[in-house]
């Protein structure tokens, strides 16, 4: 009897304890910690299952998340068992019902699809169609998303799902750019800011696609293109006849053609832990483009299992078997061989600064003192440094987005642009950042934006692609104190032209070493003019240590520059103009020699 009662008391504590467990909420629900999984199910008892093609094992399971969203894994790899909790994350479907309405990749619905091209257990492909309202439409839904992962060096890490939220947070990261989304290493990604049922040919997209390069196998992007289809939209009112086929659900509709580039490069290669991406250029075409549609990608893992379909809302995605984009192979030469560019620009991270996953943002050619976000300024692109960069602007594109080095300075200059601007700032005060997109709310910089920063404006005047002109505001008054005319010095503006279809990435880099070698001579000369007229150059001793090869770039610059000047008060104040001219000949013309 004692043996008997004291089987019953542990018995009961078991249920006891099995009931109680069953009730806690998931250890990581709305903690301040990383929500990086799904939950699993508070209450097993009540998950479902269905064998479709009755075989004799589940190839379907529905649950809840939170005990309230409803959830359906689909099991497109028919390796599901009765009494699991969750299917795999290597080619199965994961429908989220988020606004409980019944309907699954419907409105407001979040669907999470895996795909194993080689059967190796690991997902190779990660799509998630995350719908926006059903009431949005007639452009982008920045609310929604449609975005493929190509996970190309296997690491198996693709989108960045907050499971606190029930949704995609492709922007959060740790630190300046650690950032969870897979953008390091070999990757691309496919996106579109819209709901699957309003998107016509799936297989094309609008971000088609946004390809990261990891060339050193560290398992960061040394460099990153992005190419885009811009859509058609169908008008709220109005009439455009290319929808005219399309079924009345349908607003997107995409061109073909690829009509917007970006280029991010990093010359220096010095990503690493705490500064993941570090672009320091980028380069922007605009324009006709090229056609695409023979870029085509066949998967054989993207179509689900077919009786599951019923499930959704919209199944296109399902059915799919191909997708049309450039990739990262093609991608160079489609953009410098076959496009048809109307417009270029480059953008320099003079302060080193950015740490953006995608690129050094654009300048745009606006007005020079005006700044901050959507003012009208240079800066008035809300992704674009205050101050810091330098942009430079080929507006026919005469110049084929080709680069040279410059005389004048010794940097890396826009052939073909018209004119350009650099807003200083030399120690990084107005530091990159960026709010807003964390948590989808409206775009808003974090960063100091001054009232006073120094300016030079660099012009062709003389229209033959290469820079003759600069003027400078250096005390931040919003006017030009001095102009310098390299024709009226007479010094030859020309520069090596640089191919930067034949350059790719090692080429850019290389060129990079080499000015950057280049730069720091040409200060050591300096130092070596300044030491013989008597002048101390040891005042700069700070930009005479330099430890990496952005900071031979970067104190080379200013080691140059500040030695000229100097060096061209000291003739002023003993009244020796000759001395002057001699000076501006030798600095701008990069040959010191003139100067001894």
């Amino acid at each position: 009897m004692k043996i008997f009662f004291t089987l019953f008391l542990a018995l009961q504590c078991l249920v006891g304890f099995s009931q109680s467990f069953q009730k806690v909420p998931y250890w990581n629900q709305n903690t301040q910690l990383i929500p990086w999984r799904l939950p699993l199910p508070l209450i097993p008892s009540k998950i479902e299952y269905t064998d479709l093609d009755r075989d004799g094992d589940p190839d379907v399971l529905k649950s809840w998340l939170y005990d309230s969203i409803p959830i359906i894994w689909i099991d497109d790899d028919d390796d599901m068992k009765a009494g699991e909790y969750e299917g795999d994350t290597d080619n199965d479907c994961l429908l989220v019902d988020r606004n409980n309405d019944g309907i699954f990749a419907g409105p407001l619905d979040l669907s999470i699809d895996w795909n194993d091209e080689d059967a190796d257990g690991t997902a190779d492909i990660q799509l998630v169609a995350n719908n926006g309202a059903l009431e949005n439409r007639y452009g982008f839904d920045f609310s929604a998303d449609f975005m493929y992962f190509i996970d190309t060096e296997k690491d198996d890490i693709k989108h960045f799902i907050n499971w606190n939220a029930v949704r995609m947070q492709a922007w959060k990261h740790n630190g300046h750019s650690g950032f969870y989304e897979d953008y390091h290493g070999n990757t691309l990604f496919l996106k579109m800011h819209a709901s699957t049922f309003r998107i016509g040919d799936m297989r094309y997209s609008w971000e088609n696609p946004f390809i990261f390069y990891d060339y050193d196998e560290d398992g960061l992007s040394e460099m990153a293109i992005r190419l885009i289809d811009t859509p058609e939209f169908r008008p709220e009112n109005g009439k455009n006849e290319k929808f005219d086929n399309a079924d009345k659900e349908i607003d997107v509709l995409f061109t073909k053609k690829i009509n917007w580039v970006g280029i991010g490069v990093d010359l220096d290669n010095d990503n690493g832990q705490g500064n993941e991406f570090d672009f320091d250029m980028s380069l922007n075409f605009k324009g006709p483009g090229f056609e695409y549609a023979d870029q085509v990608h066949h998967f054989k893992s993207l179509k689900g299992l077919p009786e599951a379909n019923r499930f959704l809302y919209d199944a296109r995605w399902r059915q799919l078997d191909e997708l049309i984009y450039p990739d990262e192979k093609a991608s160079w030469d489609l953009i410098f061989k076959k496009g048809d560019w109307s417009s270029c620009q480059l953008v320099f991270d003079e302060d080193d600064d950015c740490n953006r996953w995608e690129r050094v943002e654009f300048y745009e050619p606006r007005d020079l003192f005006h700044i901050g976000r959507n003012n009208g300024g240079i800066d008035n692109n809300n992704q674009a440094d205050a101050m810091g960069d330098r942009g430079e602007w080929d507006m026919d594109c005469s110049g084929n987005g080709d680069l040279y080095i410059a005389p004048f300075d010794g940097r890396i200059h826009l052939y073909g642009a018209e004119w350009g601007a650099w807003r200083i700032d030399q120690a990084a005060f107005s530091f990159q950042g960026y709010g807003g997109l964390y948590d989808r709310s409206e775009f808003s910089r974090i960063q100091e934006e001054p009232e006073k920063f120094g300016t030079v404006k660099y012009t062709d005047t003389d229209k033959n692609g290469f820079i003759d002109q600069l003027e400078y505001d250096l005390d931040g008054d919003k006017r030009f104190e001095e102009i310098v005319s390299l024709i009226a010095l007479g010094i030859d503006d020309k520069g090596e032209v640089l191919s930067t279809s034949n350059l790719k990435y090692n080429g850019l880099t290389g060129m990079f070493s080499a000015l950057t070698g280049k730069m720091w001579a040409r200060a050591m000369d300096a130092v070596r003019v300044a030491r013989k007229e008597g002048l101390n150059p040891g005042w700069y001793a700070f930009w005479m240590q330099p430890h990496t090869l952005q900071e031979r770039y970067d104190y080379g610059y200013w080691l140059n520059f500040y030695l000229y000047r100097d060096l061209r008060d000291m003739a002023k104040v003993r009244n020796d103009p000759d001395r002057v001219i001699r000076l501006d000949k030798a600095y701008y013309s990069g040959n010191w020699k003139l100067a001894e």
